[in-house]
């Protein structure tokens, strides 16, 4: 309804899609979009990123909580 081509509305959709993850996944979705826009920068364009999908980065929130 709001974009303009398919290009657009297919980005909004992964965009609508990570932070609905996000908040099934328990982790706030700015927190989220704050790590991996400051991780992605730093790795190979064609580094494995599936660390960043918001459920391990969940998990990976517990761990750090857990050990503290």
């Amino acid at each position: 309804l709001f974009s303009d081509t398919t290009d657009g509305a297919k980005a909004s959709a992964t965009v609508y899609s990570l932070m609905l993850t996000c908040r099934a996944c328990g982790v706030d979705p700015y927190d989220y979009l704050m790590h991996i826009l400051t991780e992605m920068p730093q790795r190979a364009p064609d580094a494995d990123v599936t660390d960043l999908l918001p459920f391990r980065y969940a998990q990976q929130q517990r761990e750090k909580t857990q050990a503290h």
